[in-house]
């Protein structure tokens, strides 16, 4: 006989508390419903990213186990058993490789329309909840601590190396003395060895911290470079200490963080940054321009170089 002892409703959106049902339980369950109770408690994360055929086949138990195992525990079935699992590995509470394996498991089973409501959004929060979370104030000190600066270095790696050299490609282009690093073929901490007082460093990681991001806002504070770090805790290792702070928010349905709200904040920060320099900034990105178009850099609608 199985249990009749549910899951209080409260707790149905609790991974951690169904496991924990699941576990007193085991006692009171039939050989197969334990087989598969069993299985769940030991490998929570495949509930999310599986079908109720290929969890039944992983568990060695026929699939009607799970539905019954499901309805004993206070659900209408194995979907919705399924999803506070779900919930636990989208919000970036499982490893990188088991998202990618539920953003596969959507396709699977038809629900990419699902992924991409979820994807606009978190999108849209992220956004929302990072400029909830920054002062205008907090902005300009950093895009005047930039201005000021002898020199600027941008330092991003892995997803966020792109975000780094568009920032300090755009920026370049209009107060000058702007740097992304690491450099091709080096390594940013060499990057920084000329660096000190009157130099800024931007750094950029999210969870899991990149080793080498953190290393190197270490060694620039240690050479009195004032620090920008933009990460997605305030315990980051990379805000805390750093004289401008910038938590963003990077959930998302994919297997890695957000990029969606670094970008927005960069581009807010690069605004700032040219109404915070001095008037022949525009000038300098007028003759830039000019000359791209004097060089034919640009094509026009029908195709032709302007």
């Amino acid at each position: 006989m199985m249990t009749d002892t549910n899951v209080p409703y409260s707790d149905l959106r609790d991974p951690a508390a169904v496991l924990e049902a699941l576990a007193n339980g085991l006692d009171t369950l039939s050989p197969e419903a334990r087989k598969a109770a069993t299985y769940v408690i030991e490998n929570p994360n495949d509930v999310g990213v599986s079908s109720i055929r290929e969890i039944a086949e992983a568990a060695d138990v026929k699939p009607n186990t799970f539905v019954r195992l499901a309805r004993s525990f206070g659900f209408e079935g194995y979907d919705e058993f399924r999803v506070p699992f779900r919930e636990e590995i989208r919000r970036g509470n499982a490893s990188f490789p088991d998202r990618a394996r539920w953003l596969q498991s959507l396709s699977a089973n038809g629900q990419l329309g699902a992924l991409f409501s979820d994807m606009a959004e978190s999108a849209l929060r992220n956004i929302e909840e990072t400029f909830a979370a920054t002062s205008e104030e907090q902005i300009k000190a950093a895009a005047d601590a930039i201005v000021a600066a002898r020199k600027t270095y941008v330092l991003g790696v892995g997803v966020h190396h792109s975000n780094a050299r568009n920032f300090a490609y755009l920026a370049d282009m209009a107060v000058g003395k702007i740097e992304a690093i690491p450099r091709p073929g080096n390594v940013a901490v060499d990057d920084l060895a000329g660096a000190g007082k009157g130099d800024v460093l931007i750094a950029m990681t999210c969870k899991p911290y990149r080793q080498e991001i953190v290393e190197a806002v270490t060694i620039a504070r240690e050479q009195g470079v004032t620090v920008i770090g933009l990460s997605d805790s305030a315990a980051s290792p990379i805000v805390i200490g750093s004289e401008h702070g910038f938590v963003v928010s990077a959930d998302t349905p994919q297997f890695f963080p957000s990029s969606v709200s670094i970008i927005a904040l960069l581009e807010t920060l690069m605004a700032f940054v040219i109404a915070d320099a001095k008037p022949e900034v525009i000038e300098r990105i007028d003759t830039f321009h000019a000359r791209r178009h004097r060089l034919g850099l640009y094509v026009s609608d029908d195709g032709t170089r302007k």
